[in-house]
C-alpha cells in the first residue's frame, strides 16, 4: 500500500487510474469488460453488416451523399419526410451492396473489371442503369451515349464537387447492376430442367382426377384431455424447429394516453369569434386575402358540381347545390365552424384536350403575338415542332399535344383552359414560359360554381392545455417510476391502460403517428418502470409502463411454449382422429355406408391435380394421397388438418392443354423467385439493421 500511495503522490491521478483498471483486470474477466466496452459503443451503430458495424456517422454521410444525389437526379429537394426515408433506404441498401452483395459474389469467382466499367460506361454497349437516369437525353427525349461521354470528359471542371458525386455514385450503380447481373444469370444457368423432368412436369398437370370423398370435421375445442403434450416433447419440437423462434427485440409495454382537445368553453370562444368574423367573409371585395388572414381553407380556383363539397360539410354542400348566390349560414361540426360563399357560376367540363406551343426568352410574349396570327387549326402541330421549347409532349402522336386534362391533372397556371372557348387559340403565361393555348374538345359542360369556404377548427387554450397536462401528471406522480404502482393508480382511478407489444421501429400507436419517442424511452427502460409525461406531437400526453423485454435473436422455449402446444396438440389429435375414423368404418365398402356410419355426406372434386395449379383450398394430404390411389378403390382414412377423409378416385383424365412452354414459364417464374431470395438469403443471418433505434 506504502508503494501505491508513493506512485500516486508522484504520478497523479491518471497512475490512480490506470492502477485502478490493472486491479479490475486482476478482479474480473478481461473477456466481460471487452464485450461490455463493445456493448456500450454498438449501440450507437446504426447496424452490422457482414461483421463490420456501421456507425451513425458513417451511415449519415452514405444518407447525404444518396440526398445530394436524388436532388441532381430529380430536381427536387428532398425535404419531405417521405424523401427523407427513400434517401435512408436507398443509404442503407448502398451499403449493404458495397459491404456484402459484391464480397459475397466475388467469392463466388465473378469480377467486374476496369476495362469492363469503362466499358458498360462509354463503349458500345452501356448500362442500362444510364438510360434509366433519364441524365443523358438527347433533344427527342433518346438516351445519347454522347452526352455520357461528355459528362465524363468534363466532370474534373466540376469545381462544386457535384458532378463528382454523381460519377461516383453512377459508378456504383452500374458496377454492383453488372455484379448482380452475372451472379443471377450464374443461377439461372444452373438452373436446368432435363427432358424427363419436363416431361414429368407436363404429366402432372395434365392428368386431373374425379374423386368421391367423405370428410369427418375436426373438432379442436373442447380440448380432447385425453392427449397430454409434455414438456419434452416441447423442448424437441422446439431443438427441431429453432429457426422458425428468431425474434426481433420487443416490449411488452402498457400505457395510458390523454389527448388535448378543445373544451366547451374553447370552442364557445371559436364560435364567438367566427360569428365576429362572419360579417366581413359575407361583404369582403377580396376573399382571397381575408381566407389567407382568417381561414384553415384557403382560396381555391376549382369548380365545385353538386356532391363535390361534401368531403368538407354536408350541409355546405346542401346550401351550394341549391343556390346560385349568397352566403350559407354558419355550421359547426364539432369543434369546427364553416360558411360558405358562392362566386360564380359556370357551365364547366369535367376534362378538356389541350395542345400548346411553349416560348422562352425575352421575347416570348411578342413572338407568341406574331404565332397567334399565323395559327390555323391544320398548322399547330407543325408550329409547335418548329417553335415549341416543350419537345417532350407529343400526344396521339401530333407535337405539342397535352391531352386530357381535368382539375386533378393540371399544369400550373392552365386552370382558364376548363372554361376556354373550344377551337380557339389564346395565350397565357406559366412560370414555365409563354403559351399559345388551344382546346380541341372537351366532356359535356355541367352546371359548376367557385366557392369560398370559410373554416375554422378551435384549438385548446393554454388553460386547456394545463388541465389535461394535470391529469396525466397525477397518474405519473402515482405511478412514480414503477410498473405496480402504475397498474395500481390504472385500478383506482379508472384509467383506461391499454397493452401493446412493440419493436425498435413502432413510431404509430393506434391513429397517433410520430409517437418514437414513447418507444425510445421503453427500450431505454427495463420492465417493471414507469414513466413520466411523454409528449407526443404536443396534442398527446403518454404515461408508459414497461411489462416485459425480450431480445432479439430465439425466443425463449417458455415464451413460445403456449404455440407450440397447439401445435403438436393438432397433429396428435388428427392422428387420433384418424384411427378412430379408421376404426368406426372398418369392413364398410361404399362411400355411402361409410358416410352414414360417420353421420356425413359424400361430397365430389373433379380435376383434381398433382401439380402447380392445384387448387390452393384443397388440403395437401388429400391431393398426395389421390395422386398414388388406385382407380375405384376406397383409401383412407387420411388425415388432414381441416378433417379426416376417405376416398375413392372415380377416374383419372389426360388432356394436352399444359404445353412444354408452359412449362417452362413455370420453371422461368421459379428462377425468378430464386433470383429475388438470393440477396435476402445472404442477409438473414449476416444484416443487423438498428436504423430504428435513431429514426
Amino acid at each position: 500500500m506504502a508503494a501505491l500511495e508513493t506512485i500516486r503522490t508522484k504520478f497523479g491521478i491518471g497512475a490512480s487510474l490506470i492502477i485502478a483498471f490493472g486491479l479490475l483486470l486482476f478482479l474480473v474477466n478481461p473477456s466481460d469488460i471487452i464485450q461490455t466496452i463493445q456493448s456500450a459503443s454498438s449501440k450507437y451503430d446504426v447496424g452490422k453488416i457482414n461483421g463490420k458495424s456501421v456507425s451513425y456517422q458513417e451511415f449519415e454521410q452514405e444518407v447525404k451523399e444518396q440526398t445530394d444525389v436524388r436532388e441532381m437526379l430529380t430536381g427536387q429537394s428532398a425535404s419531405s419526410e417521405q424523401a427523407q426515408l427513400q434517401a435512408r433506404d436507398a443509404a442503407w441498401n448502398s451499403l449493404v451492396d458495397r459491404m456484402l452483395v459484391i464480397p459475397t459474389i466475388e467469392k463466388a469467382g465473378i469480377r467486374v473489371g476496369q476495362q469492363e466499367q469503362t466499358d458498360l460506361f462509354i463503349g458500345e454497349e452501356n448500362s442500362p442503369i444510364l438510360a434509366s437516369s433519364g441524365l443523358f437525353t438527347d433533344e427527342n427525349g433518346n438516351f445519347s451515349p454522347a452526352l455520357v461521354r461528355q459528362f465524363m470528359e468534363n466532370v474534373n471542371a466540376d469545381e462544386s464537387g457535384r458532378g463528382i458525386l454523381l460519377r461516383n455514385y453512377l459508378l456504383n450503380a452500374v458496377r454492383s447492376n453488372r455484379y448482380s447481373e452475372k451472379y443471377f444469370n450464374l443461377f439461372t444457368a444452373a438452373s436446368y430442367v432435363n427432358s424427363l423432368e419436363s416431361q414429368n412436369a407436363i404429366s402432372e398437370n395434365n392428368t386431373t382426377a374425379n374423386v368421391s370423398f367423405v370428410v369427418a370435421p375436426h373438432t379442436y375445442y373442447p380440448m380432447d384431455s385425453t392427449i397430454v403434450i409434455s414438456s419434452a416433447e416441447i423442448q424437441k419440437y422446439y431443438n427441431a424447429h429453432k429457426d422458425n423462434f428468431r425474434q426481433k427485440a420487443t416490449r411488452d409495454i402498457e400505457y395510458a394516453v390523454y389527448e388535448v382537445t378543445p373544451s366547451a368553453k374553447d370552442i364557445n370562444a371559436q364560435n364567438t369569434e367566427f360569428v365576429t368574423l362572419y360579417d366581413e367573409f359575407s361583404t369582403t371585395d377580396n376573399v382571397r386575402a381575408f381566407l389567407q388572414r382568417n381561414s384553415d381553407r384557403q382560396w381555391s380556383d376549382t369548380w365545385y358540381k353538386a356532391g363535390d363539397l361534401r368531403s368538407v360539410n354536408r350541409d355546405i354542400d346542401l346550401f351550394v347545390s341549391d343556390n346560385n348566390s349568397g352566403v350559407s349560414p354558419v355550421v359547426q361540426s364539432g369543434a369546427t365552424f364553416y360558411a360558405a360563399r358562392i362566386m360564380e357560376n359556370a357551365n364547366v367540363p369535367d376534362s378538356v384536350y389541350v395542345r400548346h406551343i411553349m416560348l422562352t426568352g425575352a421575347d416570348a410574349r411578342h413572338q407568341a403575338d406574331s404565332l397567334l396570327g399565323v395559327l390555323k387549326g391544320n398548322n399547330f402541330s407543325t408550329l409547335a415542332t418548329l417553335y415549341s421549347a416543350d419537345t417532350g409532349n407529343a400526344v396521339d402522336g401530333e407535337q405539342g399535344n397535352l391531352g386530357w386534362m381535368t382539375q386533378n391533372a393540371m399544369i400550373p397556371g392552365f386552370e382558364s383552359v376548363l372554361t376556354a372557348a373550344i377551337g380557339k387559340p389564346y395565350i397565357l403565361t406559366t412560370i414555365y414560359g409563354t403559351h399559345i393555348v388551344e382546346v380541341t374538345k372537351a366532356t359535356k359542360p355541367l352546371a359548376k360554381k367557385k366557392v369560398a369556404v370559410f373554416e375554422k377548427t378551435s384549438l385548446p387554450s393554454k388553460e386547456t392545455y394545463a388541465e389535461i397536462y394535470n391529469k396525466a401528471n397525477v397518474l405519473a406522480v402515482r405511478s412514480a417510476g414503477k410498473y405496480a404502482n402504475y397498474k395500481a393508480a390504472c385500478d383506482s382511478t379508472g384509467i383506461y391502460s391499454r397493452s401493446l407489444t412493440i419493436n425498435e421501429g413502432t413510431d404509430t400507436y393506434g391513429s397517433i403517428g410520430h409517437a418514437k419517442e414513447v418507444t425510445r424511452w421503453a427500450f431505454n427502460n427495463k420492465p417493471g418502470k414507469a414513466s413520466g409525461i411523454i409528449t407526443v406531437d404536443n396534442n398527446y400526453f403518454f404515461v408508459v409502463a414497461v411489462k416485459g423485454a425480450h431480445k432479439e435473436g430465439y425466443a425463449k422455449v417458455d415464451e413460445v411454449s403456449d404455440n407450440i402446444k397447439s401445435l403438436l396438440y393438432q397433429e396428435k389429435y388428427s392422428q387420433k382422429r384418424c384411427q378412430e375414423v379408421a376404426d368406426q368404418i372398418a369392413g364398410l365398402n361404399s362411400l355411402e355406408a361409410i358416410a352414414e356410419k360417420l353421420g356425413t355426406t359424400v361430397s365430389n372434386l373433379s380435376d383434381v391435380t398433382f401439380s402447380i395449379s392445384s387448387a390452393p383450398t384443397t388440403e395437401p394430404s388429400l391431393i398426395g394421397a389421390v395422386a398414388a390411389a388406385k382407380e375405384g378403390v376406397i383409401s383412407g382414412p387420411v388425415a388432414g388438418i381441416m378433417g379426416t377423409y376417405v376416398f375413392q378416385v372415380n377416374s383419372r383424365e389426360t388432356g394436352a392443354y399444359f404445353t412444354e412452354d408452359d412449362a417452362k414459364a413455370a420453371q422461368a417464374r421459379i428462377d425468378s423467385y430464386h433470383s429475388q431470395m438470393l440477396v435476402p438469403l445472404m442477409m438473414d443471418k449476416t444484416v443487423e439493421d438498428n436504423r430504428a433505434r435513431f429514426y
